[in-house]
């Protein structure tokens, strides 16, 4: 889809059925036994064997998406590609803009490989935060936080990336800069926070506050809101239906475990959960908020998850 086309009537605001990928970086690491030194994902497109794992973990995701006959967003393998991460990987800005082209155009490959499905396949530019996931170490200006970001975004800007994702953003001024740095680029972006198990940010911030903020500091430039890397029962007793700040939220990719971030950290398996389980959590989700309509994975999930929870929600769209 063009960009042009895309800006003016995003389908993600059409409140079809749009289903995710899961957790790449968990999958390959337990299930694809590849390493991915700091999670980077990205180190799979430097190899074959790399490669095919990756092209057959995104595969099984079309196949979920083409008997459910809904639309598929695919991220990029770039939530570490940006600079910090890759200075600390050994790859300089050269390297790092290559990554995330080809993270693009491998996407592109397997969307045309699979014309055949009903809905939409849009491609996201994944953008990860500056430091860990789980843990704000050293928190940027707004300011700080778009000069970090400008370099990445602009690169999948000249891509054929149909929007750029923040993902697992743990407090607002990052989150903000990130979108400041889209809007400059005339990229659409979507933000996705992650919070804790009292569904709050890592910060202590509220999720409405900070989507609040983002909203205040950009014109509400988001297409919409996310969370992510947290298992449903850790947020939904915040959501609060028909709020307003909640109307922006259209996306989950929940974790498979109920474990904290803390515990995920310090674990040296994979906790996968009940996929089952997981898509009826998903289905009383999207009873109580109706506006949800982009739903896949994060860490621990992979296709199976994502097809019991197009099973469990599919009769609610």
């Amino acid at each position: 889809m063009s960009l042009a086309k895309f800006r003016a009537h995003p389908p993600l605001l059409e409140g079809k059925l749009f289903l995710t990928d899961g957790g790449v970086e968990t999958c390959m690491v337990f299930q694809e036994g590849i390493a991915l030194p700091d999670f980077a994902s990205f180190v799979l497109l430097e190899t074959e064997k790399g490669i095919d794992a990756a092209r057959r973990y995104f595969q099984s995701f079309f196949d979920v998406a083409r008997r459910q006959r809904c639309g598929l967003i695919l991220e990029t393998l770039t939530w570490r590609a940006s600079r910090d991460w890759g200075q600390r990987l050994g790859r300089d800005r050269a390297a790092l803009g290559q990554i995330n082209r080809a993270a693009v155009a491998m996407l592109e490959e397997l969307r045309a490989e699979n014309a055949d499905l009903a809905g939409p396949v849009l491609i996201s530019g994944c953008l990860g935060p500056r430091g860990d996931g789980y843990v704000p170490g050293a928190l940027m200006t707004a300011h700080e936080a778009q000069a970090y970001h400008e370099e990445q975004i602009a690169t999948f800007a000249s891509t054929a990336a149909d929007f750029v994702s923040g993902m697992t953003l743990n407090y607002a001024q990052e989150a903000i800069g990130m979108t400041l740095a889209a809007k400059q680029a005339q990229m659409p972006v979507i933000i996705s926070f992650t919070v804790e198990t009292d569904g709050k940010l890592p910060t202590g911030q509220s999720l409405a506050q900070a989507i609040d903020e983002v909203d205040t500091a950009s014109g509400s430039y988001p297409i919409h809101y996310m969370i992510n890397c947290a298992h449903p029962t850790h947020f939904e007793k915040i959501l609060v239906p028909g709020s307003l700040w909640m109307k922006r939220i259209r996306g989950i990719r929940a974790n498979a475990s109920r474990r904290s971030h803390a515990e995920l950290n310090e674990s040296a398996d994979l906790d996968v959960g009940d996929p089952a389980e997981l898509g009826r959590e998903y289905a009383a989700l999207k009873k109580a908020h109706p506006q949800l309509s982009v739903l896949g994975g994060c860490c621990g999930t992979d296709h199976r998850h994502v097809a019991a929870i197009a099973s469990a929600c599919r009769s609610l769209f």
